[in-house]
């Protein structure tokens, strides 16, 4: 195994968790979670 081959599975590796990333981000299951995060800077004190 040469270090090409260590560099291939690096960016795989990353590629597959970007695409996990944008997944969950985009799931409807997170949506109400984020659109109430979303008004947190809006609240009064």
């Amino acid at each position: 195994m040469d270090i090409t081959t260590l560099r291939i599975a690096a960016t795989l590796a990353s590629f597959a968790t970007f695409i996990g990333i944008i997944y969950w981000a985009c799931a409807r299951r997170n949506q109400a979670s984020f659109n109430e995060a979303a008004l947190i800077p809006f609240e009064q004190d």
